[in-house]
């Protein structure tokens, strides 16, 4: 679930000649282009919100690891299927920001890494218990879902409402004391991950309708799908505020004042801004979810 790199068109056509191997990379190379494959940025987002919101709960320091390699290892084989499945799309639309399509990466060295991180995650994620290992499973099955049908269908906001509102059950249910967390917590993750959906999409949506995605976002259009984002992030604010007294109210100000100029910056600004003010008030809300933890 990536960003489009915005100079891709100038490399086009030499990436559509380019052999898989062919770039005479060494093992330094394929490794940093593995690394690009797995979608680094939501991979790291995800494993950060993870590793918080273990923090919060007071977990001792070995079970925060292993909560994280845990969501580390299934964010990674998250992404590298995305590129593994969307290959074909990718060499269509000249995406020079894919290592998969550009063919600096093997598919069968892509695969087997892919593979590893299942089994790494499936081990890690039981190593918390069986219950919140089953959880957290879900999460990433609901993630393998919008990868391999549900990004092209109307659905495709389900498996991320699922994957962040579990994911915070996964981590409740990891900490010592094994408790469900209050209602409130999963909704406004999950609000954030719907958010966090229209966000990423936003810059895809041209090149995703050419080659035969017809997600949410695609559905709403390029012109109100920042103003959906917006609304649903602004909920999600919303619902954290209203549901914890553990934010100090200056906080909780700060945090209102912030949104809200967010809010207005995407709905009247222009070009990258409304994207950029989504993903600003996505990150106030991961904030506060984790202050109320």
């Amino acid at each position: 679930m990536s960003g489009r790199a915005g100079t891709r068109a100038s490399t086009r056509a030499g990436n559509r000649t380019r052999a898989p191997g062919s770039t005479g990379a060494g093992a330094g190379a394929e490794a940093l282009a593995l690394v690009r494959a797995a979608h680094p940025g939501p991979t790291l987002a995800v494993t950060v919100l993870a590793a918080a919101l273990a923090l919060a709960t007071e977990m001792p320091p070995s079970r925060v690891v292993l909560v994280t390699a845990a969501v580390l290892a299934g964010q990674l084989s998250v992404g590298w299927s995305n590129d593994l499945v969307d290959a074909a799309r990718d060499r269509q639309v000249g995406r020079s920001d894919k290592p998969l399509a550009t063919g600096e990466l093997r598919t069968g060295l892509v695969r087997g890494a892919c593979v590893a991180a299942v089994l790494a995650c499936v081990g890690l994620s039981l190593a918390c218990g069986a219950v919140p290992g089953l959880v957290h499973l879900g999460c990433v099955a609901a993630a393998w879902a919008y990868n391999l049908r549900l990004k092209a269908t109307v659905w495709s906001w389900l498996p991320y409402a699922l994957a962040f509102g579990g994911l915070t059950v996964f981590v409740s249910l990891a900490a010592p004391a094994r408790q469900l967390p209050a209602a409130w917590v999963p909704v406004s993750a999950a609000l954030l991950g719907v958010g966090a959906h229209l966000v990423n999409v936003l810059p895809d949506l041209a090149d995703d309708e050419a080659t035969g995605i017809r997600g949410l976002p695609h559905r709403i259009g390029a012109r109100w799908t920042p103003v959906v984002a917006v609304a649903v992030l602004v909920t999600a604010s919303v619902v954290i505020a209203l549901s914890t007294a553990a934010v100090p109210g200056v906080v909780l100000a700060g945090a209102g004042v912030a949104v809200t100029a967010l809010a207005a910056t995407a709905l009247v600004g222009r070009g990258r801004a409304p994207f950029a003010a989504a993903v600003g008030i996505a990150l106030v809300d991961v904030v506060l979810l984790v202050a109320a933890r």
